[in-house]
Protein backbone atom coordinates (compact mmCIF):
# COMPACT_ATOMS: atom_id res chain seq x y z
CA UNK A 1 0.00 0.00 0.00
CA UNK A 2 2.53 2.31 -1.38
CA UNK A 3 -0.03 4.62 -2.98
CA UNK A 4 -1.76 8.00 -1.42
CA UNK A 5 -5.03 8.06 -0.52
CA UNK A 6 -6.21 10.57 -3.55
CA UNK A 7 -5.25 8.23 -6.03
CA UNK A 8 -7.59 5.64 -4.76
CA UNK A 9 -10.32 8.34 -5.00
CA UNK A 10 -9.82 9.36 -8.46
CA UNK A 11 -9.46 5.70 -9.73
CA UNK A 12 -13.27 5.50 -8.29
CA UNK A 13 -13.85 9.15 -9.93
CA UNK A 14 -12.18 7.79 -13.34
CA UNK A 15 -14.63 4.56 -13.43
CA UNK A 16 -17.45 6.24 -12.63
CA UNK A 17 -17.47 10.07 -13.29
CA UNK A 18 -21.08 10.82 -13.13
CA UNK A 19 -22.44 8.96 -10.57
CA UNK A 20 -23.14 11.38 -7.36
CA UNK A 21 -20.66 11.61 -4.91
CA UNK A 22 -21.85 14.26 -3.08
CA UNK A 23 -25.87 15.39 -1.81
CA UNK A 24 -26.76 17.83 0.17
CA UNK A 25 -29.51 20.08 1.06
CA UNK A 26 -30.74 21.81 -2.48
CA UNK A 27 -27.70 20.21 -4.66
CA UNK A 28 -25.52 17.39 -5.54
CA UNK A 29 -21.77 16.62 -6.88
CA UNK A 30 -20.40 13.62 -9.42
CA UNK A 31 -17.21 12.17 -8.76
CA UNK A 32 -16.18 14.25 -11.86
CA UNK A 33 -16.85 17.84 -10.53
CA UNK A 34 -15.54 17.00 -6.94
CA UNK A 35 -12.17 15.79 -8.62
CA UNK A 36 -12.11 18.77 -10.75
CA UNK A 37 -12.95 21.33 -7.86
CA UNK A 38 -10.74 19.96 -5.94
CA UNK A 39 -7.75 20.22 -8.46
CA UNK A 40 -8.82 23.98 -8.70
CA UNK A 41 -8.45 24.71 -5.40
CA UNK A 42 -5.40 22.75 -4.99
CA UNK A 43 -4.07 24.94 -7.94
CA UNK A 44 -4.94 28.03 -5.62
CA UNK A 45 -3.88 27.06 -2.44
CA UNK A 46 0.02 26.58 -4.13
CA UNK A 47 -0.24 29.46 -6.48
CA UNK A 48 -1.99 32.41 -4.98
CA UNK A 49 -1.26 31.26 -1.38
CA UNK A 50 2.34 29.73 -1.85
CA UNK A 51 1.56 26.34 -0.44
CA UNK A 52 4.65 23.70 -0.57
CA UNK A 53 4.01 20.04 -0.93
CA UNK A 54 4.70 18.75 2.34
CA UNK A 55 3.64 21.55 4.68
CA UNK A 56 0.82 21.60 6.97
CA UNK A 57 -2.90 22.46 6.08
CA UNK A 58 -5.60 23.36 8.65
CA UNK A 59 -9.49 23.13 7.81
CA UNK A 60 -12.06 24.66 10.33
CA UNK A 61 -15.32 23.87 7.54
CA UNK A 62 -18.60 22.31 8.59
CA UNK A 63 -20.28 19.15 6.80
CA UNK A 64 -20.83 20.99 3.63
CA UNK A 65 -19.10 20.14 0.03
CA UNK A 66 -15.99 22.56 0.54
CA UNK A 67 -14.96 20.57 3.29
CA UNK A 68 -14.46 17.32 1.56
CA UNK A 69 -13.24 19.70 -1.38
CA UNK A 70 -10.35 20.86 0.62
CA UNK A 71 -9.54 17.85 1.95
CA UNK A 72 -9.50 16.12 -1.20
CA UNK A 73 -7.01 19.29 -2.70
CA UNK A 74 -4.75 18.55 0.42
CA UNK A 75 -4.10 15.02 -0.35
CA UNK A 76 -3.19 16.49 -4.36
CA UNK A 77 -0.70 18.98 -2.83
CA UNK A 78 1.23 16.09 -0.79
CA UNK A 79 -0.36 18.26 2.72
CA UNK A 80 -0.73 17.03 6.10
CA UNK A 81 -4.45 17.88 6.34
CA UNK A 82 -5.79 18.67 9.67
CA UNK A 83 -9.54 19.27 10.23
CA UNK A 84 -10.44 21.24 13.55
CA UNK A 85 -13.87 21.01 15.06
CA UNK A 86 -15.70 24.19 13.87
CA UNK A 87 -17.20 24.17 17.62
CA UNK A 88 -13.59 25.14 19.04
CA UNK A 89 -13.19 27.79 21.41
CA UNK A 90 -10.61 30.46 20.40
CA UNK A 91 -8.59 29.48 23.54
CA UNK A 92 -9.22 26.09 22.24
CA UNK A 93 -8.57 26.31 18.54
CA UNK A 94 -5.41 28.10 19.43
CA UNK A 95 -3.96 25.94 21.34
CA UNK A 96 -4.56 23.10 18.28
CA UNK A 97 -3.14 26.00 15.22
CA UNK A 98 0.42 26.03 18.02
CA UNK A 99 0.75 22.58 18.00
CA UNK A 100 0.16 21.71 14.15
CA UNK A 101 1.84 24.60 12.77
CA UNK A 102 -0.06 24.96 9.69
CA UNK A 103 0.98 26.76 6.63
CA UNK A 104 -2.34 27.80 5.52
CA UNK A 105 -5.93 27.22 7.27
CA UNK A 106 -9.14 26.90 5.22
CA UNK A 107 -11.51 28.48 7.52
CA UNK A 108 -15.26 28.53 6.13
CA UNK A 109 -14.39 29.84 2.47
CA UNK A 110 -11.50 32.13 3.50
CA UNK A 111 -7.79 31.04 3.51
CA UNK A 112 -5.38 32.16 5.93
CA UNK A 113 -1.25 32.08 5.92
CA UNK A 114 -0.47 31.26 9.62
CA UNK A 115 2.53 32.04 11.11
CA UNK A 116 5.65 29.94 11.84
CA UNK A 117 4.50 26.53 9.73
CA UNK A 118 6.25 23.49 10.31
CA UNK A 119 9.27 22.77 7.50
CA UNK A 120 7.79 20.78 4.38
CA UNK A 121 8.58 16.94 4.75
CA UNK A 122 8.26 14.81 1.62
CA UNK A 123 7.11 11.67 4.29
CA UNK A 124 4.64 13.59 5.91
CA UNK A 125 1.43 12.05 6.96
CA UNK A 126 -1.92 12.37 5.33
CA UNK A 127 -3.79 13.56 8.01
CA UNK A 128 -3.50 14.90 11.72
CA UNK A 129 -6.54 14.13 13.78
CA UNK A 130 -6.45 15.73 17.48
CA UNK A 131 -7.99 14.15 19.90
CA UNK A 132 -10.94 15.35 22.10
CA UNK A 133 -8.95 15.80 25.33
CA UNK A 134 -10.91 13.72 27.11
CA UNK A 135 -8.07 12.69 29.31
CA UNK A 136 -6.03 15.88 28.98
CA UNK A 137 -5.16 18.15 26.32
CA UNK A 138 -5.46 17.47 23.05
CA UNK A 139 -2.96 15.42 20.97
CA UNK A 140 -2.66 15.16 16.88
CA UNK A 141 -2.48 11.73 15.72
CA UNK A 142 -0.83 11.32 12.52
CA UNK A 143 -2.00 8.81 10.06
CA UNK A 144 -0.02 7.68 7.15
CA UNK A 145 -1.88 7.06 3.32
CA UNK A 146 -1.70 3.47 4.42
CA UNK A 147 -3.34 3.63 7.15
CA UNK A 148 -6.10 5.16 6.18
CA UNK A 149 -6.34 2.86 2.76
CA UNK A 150 -6.50 -0.31 5.02
CA UNK A 151 -8.48 1.16 7.71
CA UNK A 152 -11.69 2.27 5.14
CA UNK A 153 -11.10 -0.54 3.29
CA UNK A 154 -12.37 -2.52 6.43
CA UNK A 155 -15.08 -0.67 7.50
CA UNK A 156 -16.27 -0.52 3.76
CA UNK A 157 -15.84 -4.46 2.94
CA UNK A 158 -16.09 -6.80 6.10
CA UNK A 159 -17.77 -4.42 8.67
CA UNK A 160 -20.65 -2.49 6.87
CA UNK A 161 -20.29 -4.13 3.21
CA UNK A 162 -20.94 -0.89 1.37
CA UNK A 163 -21.39 -1.05 -2.37
CA UNK A 164 -21.93 1.79 -5.16
CA UNK A 165 -25.30 2.06 -4.95
CA UNK A 166 -25.30 2.73 -0.62
CA UNK A 167 -25.99 6.65 0.83
CA UNK A 168 -24.43 7.14 3.70
CA UNK A 169 -25.83 10.37 5.56
CA UNK A 170 -22.71 12.20 7.10
CA UNK A 171 -24.40 14.41 10.14
CA UNK A 172 -20.94 13.19 12.32
CA UNK A 173 -18.87 15.99 12.72
CA UNK A 174 -16.07 15.03 9.88
CA UNK A 175 -13.20 16.75 11.67
CA UNK A 176 -13.59 13.91 13.84
CA UNK A 177 -12.06 10.53 13.24
CA UNK A 178 -15.42 8.04 13.21
CA UNK A 179 -16.76 11.19 10.91
CA UNK A 180 -13.81 11.62 8.38
CA UNK A 181 -13.41 7.46 8.06
CA UNK A 182 -17.11 6.37 8.59
CA UNK A 183 -19.13 8.39 6.56
CA UNK A 184 -16.89 10.26 3.90
CA UNK A 185 -13.78 8.05 3.03
CA UNK A 186 -14.96 4.95 2.97
CA UNK A 187 -18.18 5.38 0.88
CA UNK A 188 -15.72 7.65 -1.41
CA UNK A 189 -13.01 4.76 -1.49
CA UNK A 190 -16.71 2.16 -2.44
CA UNK A 191 -17.99 4.67 -5.23
CA UNK A 192 -20.85 5.20 -3.09
CA UNK A 193 -22.80 8.75 -2.21
CA UNK A 194 -22.33 10.67 0.62
CA UNK A 195 -25.34 12.78 2.00
CA UNK A 196 -24.07 15.37 4.00
CA UNK A 197 -26.15 17.23 6.66
CA UNK A 198 -24.26 20.28 8.12
CA UNK A 199 -25.57 19.55 11.75
CA UNK A 200 -27.31 17.08 13.59
CA UNK A 201 -30.55 18.22 14.35
CA UNK A 202 -33.07 14.82 15.14
CA UNK A 203 -35.80 16.08 13.68
CA UNK A 204 -34.22 17.30 10.70
CA UNK A 205 -32.01 13.73 9.87
CA UNK A 206 -35.42 11.86 10.65
CA UNK A 207 -37.16 13.48 7.96
CA UNK A 208 -33.99 12.75 5.68
CA UNK A 209 -33.57 9.24 6.63
CA UNK A 210 -37.50 8.69 5.84
CA UNK A 211 -37.94 10.52 2.50
CA UNK A 212 -34.82 10.05 1.00
CA UNK A 213 -32.77 6.81 0.18
CA UNK A 214 -30.51 6.68 2.70
CA UNK A 215 -29.37 3.11 3.63
CA UNK A 216 -26.47 3.35 6.02
CA UNK A 217 -26.64 5.92 8.90
CA UNK A 218 -23.52 6.41 10.98
CA UNK A 219 -24.17 7.81 14.14
CA UNK A 220 -23.17 7.70 18.32
CA UNK A 221 -25.43 6.63 20.84
CA UNK A 222 -27.11 9.41 21.54
CA UNK A 223 -27.35 10.25 17.68
CA UNK A 224 -29.89 7.34 18.08
CA UNK A 225 -31.54 7.97 21.20
CA UNK A 226 -32.38 11.47 19.92
CA UNK A 227 -33.32 9.64 16.59
CA UNK A 228 -36.10 7.29 18.42
CA UNK A 229 -37.53 9.96 20.58
CA UNK A 230 -38.86 12.02 17.50
CA UNK A 231 -42.24 11.05 17.50
CA UNK A 232 -43.27 8.84 14.92
CA UNK A 233 -39.59 8.28 13.53
CA UNK A 234 -40.02 4.75 12.20
CA UNK A 235 -36.34 4.22 10.14
CA UNK A 236 -36.47 4.56 6.09
CA UNK A 237 -37.53 2.74 3.30
CA UNK A 238 -34.06 2.27 2.03
CA UNK A 239 -32.16 1.97 5.38
CA UNK A 240 -30.41 -1.40 5.79
CA UNK A 241 -27.84 -0.46 8.59
CA UNK A 242 -27.03 1.51 11.37
CA UNK A 243 -23.70 1.82 12.44
CA UNK A 244 -21.94 3.03 16.36
CA UNK A 245 -19.10 4.45 17.52
CA UNK A 246 -17.00 6.70 19.18
CA UNK A 247 -18.96 6.32 22.69
CA UNK A 248 -20.40 3.18 23.71
CA UNK A 249 -23.59 2.20 22.47
CA UNK A 250 -25.92 0.70 24.65
CA UNK A 251 -27.59 -2.41 24.55
CA UNK A 252 -30.86 -0.78 25.67
CA UNK A 253 -30.90 2.04 22.63
CA UNK A 254 -29.48 -1.06 19.80
CA UNK A 255 -32.45 -3.06 21.27
CA UNK A 256 -34.83 0.08 20.84
CA UNK A 257 -33.27 0.64 17.67
CA UNK A 258 -34.10 -2.45 16.05
CA UNK A 259 -37.97 -2.47 17.72
CA UNK A 260 -38.28 0.67 16.21
CA UNK A 261 -36.42 0.74 12.67
CA UNK A 262 -36.17 -3.07 11.71
CA UNK A 263 -32.32 -2.44 11.46
CA UNK A 264 -29.67 -3.42 13.21
CA UNK A 265 -26.88 -0.91 14.93
CA UNK A 266 -23.52 -2.47 13.97
CA UNK A 267 -21.23 -1.87 17.05
CA UNK A 268 -17.49 -1.56 17.66
CA UNK A 269 -14.76 -0.26 19.16
CA UNK A 270 -11.99 2.32 18.03
CA UNK A 271 -10.23 5.76 18.68
CA UNK A 272 -8.37 8.81 17.18
CA UNK A 273 -5.43 6.68 16.75
CA UNK A 274 -6.68 3.46 15.21
CA UNK A 275 -10.01 3.49 13.59
CA UNK A 276 -12.35 0.38 14.45
CA UNK A 277 -9.79 -2.33 14.89
CA UNK A 278 -12.69 -4.44 17.05
CA UNK A 279 -16.61 -4.74 15.46
CA UNK A 280 -19.38 -6.77 15.23
CA UNK A 281 -19.85 -6.90 10.93
CA UNK A 282 -22.47 -6.39 9.07
CA UNK A 283 -22.77 -10.05 7.75
CA UNK A 284 -22.59 -12.06 11.04
CA UNK A 285 -25.81 -11.56 13.02
CA UNK A 286 -24.52 -13.05 16.14
CA UNK A 287 -24.43 -10.07 18.72
CA UNK A 288 -23.41 -10.28 22.56
CA UNK A 289 -25.11 -7.13 24.35
CA UNK A 290 -21.71 -7.10 27.03
CA UNK A 291 -18.86 -7.49 24.31
CA UNK A 292 -18.15 -5.07 22.03
CA UNK A 293 -17.20 -7.46 19.10
CA UNK A 294 -13.96 -9.05 17.98
CA UNK A 295 -10.65 -7.70 15.60
CA UNK A 296 -11.46 -7.04 12.32
CA UNK A 297 -9.50 -9.31 9.74
CA UNK A 298 -5.87 -8.69 10.14
CA UNK A 299 -5.85 -7.07 13.74
CA UNK A 300 -4.30 -8.77 16.57
CA UNK A 301 -4.83 -8.25 20.61
CA UNK A 302 -3.76 -9.04 23.65
CA UNK A 303 -4.33 -8.17 27.47
CA UNK A 304 -0.89 -7.19 29.83
CA UNK A 305 -0.52 -6.68 33.20
CA UNK A 306 0.51 -3.01 34.65
CA UNK A 307 4.09 -4.51 33.61
CA UNK A 308 3.44 -5.22 29.56
CA UNK A 309 3.34 -8.66 30.51
CA UNK A 310 0.48 -10.71 28.70
CA UNK A 311 -2.02 -12.19 30.78
CA UNK A 312 -4.45 -15.01 29.63
CA UNK A 313 -7.73 -15.89 31.17
CA UNK A 314 -8.12 -12.76 33.10
CA UNK A 315 -8.81 -8.96 32.04
CA UNK A 316 -5.85 -7.06 31.32
CA UNK A 317 -5.01 -3.38 29.39
CA UNK A 318 -5.82 -3.96 25.81
CA UNK A 319 -3.21 -3.72 23.51
CA UNK A 320 -4.40 -3.97 19.57
CA UNK A 321 -1.93 -4.40 16.50
CA UNK A 322 -3.62 -2.92 13.47
CA UNK A 323 -2.16 -1.88 10.35
CA UNK A 324 -4.59 1.34 10.56
CA UNK A 325 -2.90 2.57 13.92
CA UNK A 326 -0.88 5.97 13.56
CA UNK A 327 2.61 6.94 13.00
CA UNK A 328 2.42 8.35 16.44
CA UNK A 329 1.57 12.05 17.94
CA UNK A 330 2.72 14.95 15.73
CA UNK A 331 6.40 16.28 17.22
CA UNK A 332 5.28 14.73 20.50
CA UNK A 333 8.05 11.12 20.76
CA UNK A 334 7.59 11.41 24.44
CA UNK A 335 3.14 11.05 24.32
CA UNK A 336 3.80 8.29 21.08
CA UNK A 337 6.45 6.17 23.28
CA UNK A 338 4.02 5.78 25.78
CA UNK A 339 0.94 3.92 24.33
CA UNK A 340 3.05 2.72 20.84
CA UNK A 341 5.56 -0.12 22.41
CA UNK A 342 6.72 -2.39 19.09
CA UNK A 343 4.01 -2.06 16.93
CA UNK A 344 1.02 -2.60 19.91
CA UNK A 345 -0.98 0.42 21.28
CA UNK A 346 -2.05 0.72 24.17
CA UNK A 347 -5.16 1.60 24.79
CA UNK A 348 -5.65 2.15 28.17
CA UNK A 349 -9.04 0.25 28.17
CA UNK A 350 -9.28 -2.81 30.70
CA UNK A 351 -10.80 -6.04 28.97
CA UNK A 352 -11.90 -9.40 28.89
CA UNK A 353 -11.26 -11.30 25.99
CA UNK A 354 -13.64 -14.85 26.06
CA UNK A 355 -12.77 -18.07 23.78
CA UNK A 356 -14.97 -16.80 20.81
CA UNK A 357 -12.63 -13.91 20.49
CA UNK A 358 -15.47 -11.22 21.73
CA UNK A 359 -14.07 -8.28 23.55
CA UNK A 360 -15.80 -7.02 27.02
CA UNK A 361 -14.63 -3.34 28.06
CA UNK A 362 -14.24 -3.51 31.72
CA UNK A 363 -13.21 0.23 32.43
CA UNK A 364 -10.17 2.30 31.87
CA UNK A 365 -6.66 2.51 33.32
CA UNK A 366 -6.71 5.93 34.29
CA UNK A 367 -9.93 6.09 35.19
CA UNK A 368 -9.09 3.12 37.72
CA UNK A 369 -10.37 4.56 41.21
CA UNK A 370 -8.08 3.37 43.86
CA UNK A 371 -10.32 3.80 47.22
CA UNK A 372 -8.54 2.48 50.32
CA UNK A 373 -6.64 -0.44 48.34
CA UNK A 374 -9.56 -1.19 46.61
CA UNK A 375 -9.75 -0.84 42.70
CA UNK A 376 -13.06 -0.08 40.80
CA UNK A 377 -13.47 0.91 37.66
CA UNK A 378 -16.52 3.39 36.61
CA UNK A 379 -17.96 1.25 34.11
CA UNK A 380 -19.21 -0.88 36.50
CA UNK A 381 -20.73 1.74 38.48
CA UNK A 382 -21.56 3.70 35.60
CA UNK A 383 -24.24 0.43 34.86
CA UNK A 384 -25.55 -0.15 38.10
CA UNK A 385 -26.91 4.28 37.63
CA UNK A 386 -28.32 3.33 34.58
CA UNK A 387 -30.20 0.81 35.16
CA UNK A 388 -32.41 2.94 37.49
CA UNK A 389 -35.84 3.96 35.75
CA UNK A 390 -35.19 7.79 36.43
CA UNK A 391 -31.55 7.94 35.33
CA UNK A 392 -30.44 9.02 31.54
CA UNK A 393 -27.07 9.00 32.03
CA UNK A 394 -24.65 8.43 34.05
CA UNK A 395 -20.65 9.34 34.79
CA UNK A 396 -18.43 8.21 37.46
CA UNK A 397 -15.12 9.15 38.64
CA UNK A 398 -12.83 9.44 41.55
CA UNK A 399 -12.76 12.30 44.23
CA UNK A 400 -9.41 13.30 46.53
CA UNK A 401 -10.50 11.60 49.95
CA UNK A 402 -8.02 12.60 52.99
CA UNK A 403 -8.40 9.21 54.28
CA UNK A 404 -9.28 6.62 51.57
CA UNK A 405 -7.07 8.36 48.79
CA UNK A 406 -10.00 8.63 46.67
CA UNK A 407 -13.74 8.32 46.54
CA UNK A 408 -16.31 7.12 44.48
CA UNK A 409 -18.46 9.88 43.23
CA UNK A 410 -21.18 10.03 40.51
CA UNK A 411 -23.00 12.70 38.19
CA UNK A 412 -25.96 11.77 37.00
CA UNK A 413 -28.64 13.26 34.44
CA UNK A 414 -32.45 11.81 35.16
CA UNK A 415 -34.86 11.23 32.33
CA UNK A 416 -37.38 14.09 31.41
CA UNK A 417 -40.17 14.02 34.00
CA UNK A 418 -38.40 11.73 36.17
CA UNK A 419 -37.37 11.74 39.80
CA UNK A 420 -35.04 10.90 41.98
CA UNK A 421 -32.73 12.45 44.52
CA UNK A 422 -29.09 11.84 45.35
CA UNK A 423 -30.04 9.47 48.60
CA UNK A 424 -32.65 7.56 46.22
CA UNK A 425 -29.38 6.84 43.71
CA UNK A 426 -26.87 6.27 46.11
CA UNK A 427 -29.36 3.44 47.91
CA UNK A 428 -29.87 2.13 44.77
CA UNK A 429 -26.16 1.31 44.26
CA UNK A 430 -25.66 0.26 47.54
CA UNK A 431 -28.11 -2.58 47.27
CA UNK A 432 -26.28 -3.63 44.17
CA UNK A 433 -22.68 -3.31 44.84
CA UNK A 434 -20.27 -4.18 46.64
CA UNK A 435 -19.55 -1.73 50.10
CA UNK A 436 -16.22 -0.45 48.71
CA UNK A 437 -17.93 0.35 45.01
CA UNK A 438 -20.97 2.13 45.17
CA UNK A 439 -20.87 6.15 45.42
CA UNK A 440 -20.64 8.25 48.26
CA UNK A 441 -21.60 11.56 46.33
CA UNK A 442 -23.99 11.62 43.87
CA UNK A 443 -24.66 15.06 41.99
CA UNK A 444 -27.58 15.47 39.48
CA UNK A 445 -26.90 17.95 36.53
CA UNK A 446 -28.79 18.65 33.63
CA UNK A 447 -26.78 16.81 31.05
CA UNK A 448 -23.37 15.18 30.97
CA UNK A 449 -20.42 17.24 29.07
CA UNK A 450 -19.84 15.65 26.04
CA UNK A 451 -17.08 16.41 22.70
CA UNK A 452 -18.61 16.92 19.37
CA UNK A 453 -18.50 12.52 18.65
CA UNK A 454 -20.61 11.83 22.18
CA UNK A 455 -17.35 11.15 24.39
CA UNK A 456 -18.44 12.47 28.19
CA UNK A 457 -15.79 14.32 28.83
CA UNK A 458 -15.19 13.38 32.41
CA UNK A 459 -12.18 16.25 33.35
CA UNK A 460 -14.85 18.96 33.03
CA UNK A 461 -16.70 17.55 36.18
CA UNK A 462 -13.76 17.38 38.23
Amino acid sequence: MNRKFIDLIQEIAARRPTHHALRWDGGAMTYRALMSTAVDLAQQLERRHGFVPGQRLALSITNRPEFVVAVLAGFMLDATVAPLDVLLKEEERGDILADLRAALIVDGTRVDRLPSPAPSDPRAPALVLYTSGSTGRPKGAALSHAALEWANRMWAGPIIGLEEPDVLLAALPLAHAFGINGALFAPLLAGATVRLVERFVPERVAEIVAREPITVLPGVATMFQRLLDVPGFAGGRKLRLAVSGAAPCPWEVAEAWRARTGTRIVRGYGSTELFRPISYLAAEPAERPESIGRAVPGVELKLTDEAGTTVAGDSGELWIRTPAVMDGYLDNPAETAAVLVDGWFRTGDIARIDGEGYVTIVGRVRERIKRGGYSIFPAEVETVLLAHPAVAEAAVVAMPDPTLGEEVAAFVALRPGAAADAETLIAWCRDRLAAFKYPRRVTLIDALPRSATGKVLKAKLV
